[in-house]
C-alpha cells in the first residue's frame, strides 16, 4: 500500500495580478491590492472572514512526501525562482508519470480546487488526473475526482466521516498523535513572509506540513488494517532516518520537536 503514495500540500498568496484585472486596480501596490481583496471578501461574508475564494489564490510552494517502491523522499517542487506555472505543471506531470495515491489534509476542500483553477489559467494539460474511465476503465469507479474514491485520500474529510462539523485541524491531530504539528508558521503568515522575501521559509514550512500529513496517514493506514503494528513502526523509523540523513535545519527542528521516546519507537510485531 505504501509503494506509490504522494502526500502534498500547497502554500498560496493573493493573486494580486488577477485582482488588478478583475477590479481595475492598476495603480496600487501588491500589498494594497491584497488589502482590497481582503476587504471585498469581508463584505461578501458580512465580516465573517477575509479568506479569499479559491480562484483568487496564487501558488508559491508545493511540497510533497513521495513513497515509491523502497524510496521515501520529501521536497518542494521546482527551484525557488520557479514560476507558478512550472510548479503546477510539475505536480500534474508527477501524476501523469506515476498515477500515485494522492494524500492530503483538506486537499479536496482547498488545495485541489486551487490547483484546478491555476492549471486552467496556465493552460496545463493533465489527462491522467482528469480521467474518469474514458481512457482507463479502472478509473471509472476509482479516480482522483470522486469524493468517496481512494485515488485521492483527503484525511481531514475521511476522518470526519465527510461531516464538516466533525473536521479537525492537521495541527491538532498531529499533536495528539505525538508528532510535531505546526512549526514556526501558519497559513496566515505566508503572505507577510512572502512580501518579506522569505520564500525559502515558506517552502520549509510546507515541507513540515506534508511530513505531519504523512505521519498521520501512517496512523490512518494502521487503523484501517493496511499496516501491521510492526510495519507502522518501521515506516515511522524510516521517516526519522530520512530526516536525520537530510542534514537540513528544518528537518533537525522537526526531529527535535518529535520526542524519540514516544510510542512510535516501540517496534512491536
Amino acid at each position: 500500500m505504501l509503494n506509490n503514495v504522494f502526500v502534498f500540500d500547497i502554500e498560496t498568496v493573493p493573486d494580486v495580478d488577477g485582482a488588478r484585472r478583475l477590479y481595475q486596480l492598476k495603480d496600487l501596490s501588491d500589498e494594497s491590492v491584497a488589502k482590497v481583496m481582503a476587504a471585498k471578501r469581508q463584505q461578501e461574508t458580512d465580516g465573517a472572514s477575509d479568506f479569499l475564494r479559491h480562484h483568487l489564490h496564487r501558488i508559491v510552494a508545493i511540497s510533497a512526501v513521495f513513497r515509491h517502491d523502497d524510496k521515501l523522499s520529501v521536497w518542494s517542487l521546482g527551484d525557488e525562482d520557479a514560476t507558478e506555472a512550472e510548479l503546477v505543471r510539475r505536480f500534474f506531470e508527477g501524476i501523469e508519470r506515476y498515477s500515485p495515491t494522492l494524500v492530503s489534509w483538506n486537499g479536496g476542500g482547498f488545495d485541489l480546487p486551487v490547483l484546478h483553477y491555476r492549471a486552467l489559467i496556465h493552460g496545463i494539460s493533465a489527462p491522467r488526473y482528469w480521467d474518469t474511465g474514458n481512457d482507463d476503465p479502472s478509473f471509472r469507479y476509482n479516480n482522483y475526482l470522486g469524493r468517496f474514491h481512494w485515488r485521492h485520500i483527503d484525511l481531514m474529510d475521511v476522518l470526519a466521516a465527510y461531516q464538516p462539523r466533525a473536521s479537525a485541524s492537521l495541527d491538532d491531530i498531529a499533536t495528539l498523535l505525538g508528532f510535531p504539528g505546526k512549526m514556526g508558521m501558519s497559513g496566515k503568515d505566508v503572505w507577510p513572509s512572502y512580501l518579506a522575501g522569505q520564500l525559502p521559509a515558506i517552502r520549509q514550512y510546507c515541507e513540515t506540513d506534508v511530513l505531519n500529513t504523512y505521519l498521520v496517514f501512517l496512523a490512518f493506514e494502521r487503523m484501517r488494517g493496511h499496516l501491521l503494528d510492526r510495519q507502522y513502526h518501521e515506516e515511522v523509523a524510516r521517516v526519522r532516518q530520512m530526516l536525520t540523513d537530510g542534514h537540513k535545519p528544518h528537518f533537525n527542528e522537526f526531529l527535535a520537536a518529535w520526542p524519540a521516546d514516544d510510542s512510535t519507537t516501540d517496534a512491536r510485531p
